[in-house]
């Protein structure tokens, strides 16, 4: 991790996952059992940025990439059958857009300064994702759906290819602005998100939360799941 100067005011990753680990919960309490609540959605817009924001600092920084590729894809294919089986839904979890995320990310750092053929390949793999995002749910017909499109992909990304911490800042603001303005509503108060991680310098914290949000992510949808089902009486 990087080591600055000693800020007024800092949040560490782990501090930050856990903001975006409590807010993600309102958010989805809201969503499926207290709909009539708005500022619960509300808030839970604050969840996505920092997450995709803390996804491009865990590429930047791992020392394993094909495992932390590994993990995310393979804990949001699980939670997807177990989706598909249960609820016959295909809205593809927020882990499977993290794992196209990193894997161009992958493709950006395999082809920069290579040959021509490695760039030509990275770009190809931009249009798949274009093509998965965007063209898959026109195509299918179904409830089929990327969580977040094709800009909720690429917020990683731009977060990844900024050098500084205003460079980041910015490629996570444009994100969310592109983000925003392909879902509107409530979606634009994930800006909120940007004051949070102006406070962050790098910092991981003391504790080793590195899987957390991965476990917890497909744990409480099935518990919030369950829930409703109780509360329906079916």
């Amino acid at each position: 991790m990087e080591h600055t100067a000693k800020h007024p005011f800092q949040l560490t990753s782990n501090q930050l996952k856990l903001i975006a680990l409590v807010t993600m919960t309102i958010d989805h309490v809201g969503l499926y059992l207290l709909p009539q609540y708005r500022i619960a959605r509300i808030i839970g817009r604050l969840a996505f940025p920092i997450f995709a924001f803390m996804i491009a600092e865990g590429c930047r920084y791992t020392a394993h990439p094909g495992r932390y590729l590994g993990t995310v894809f393979g804990i949001g294919v699980g939670y997807q059958i177990f989706c598909l089986l249960a609820m016959g839904s295909f809205h593809m979890n927020i882990l499977l857009t993290f794992s196209m995320s990193i894997a161009l990310i992958y493709a950006i750092r395999w082809a920069k300064g290579g040959t021509g053929l490695r760039r030509a390949l990275c770009l190809c793999g931009f249009l798949l994702v274009f093509l998965i995002c965007e063209g898959l749910p026109k195509l299918l017909n179904a409830d089929f759906h990327i969580d977040y499109g094709i800009f909720g992909v690429l917020l990683p990304v731009l977060v990844y290819l900024g050098t500084s911490e205003g460079e980041k800042l910015l490629g996570a603001a444009v994100g969310m602005v592109l983000v925003a303005l392909s879902f509107g509503g409530a979606q634009w108060y994930s800006l909120l998100a940007l004051p949070l991680l102006a406070c962050y310098r790098g910092q991981r914290g003391t504790l080793k939360l590195k899987y957390l949000f991965y476990i917890y992510y497909p744990l409480h949808l099935v518990v919030i799941w369950g829930i409703g089902i109780f509360l329906n009486g079916n």
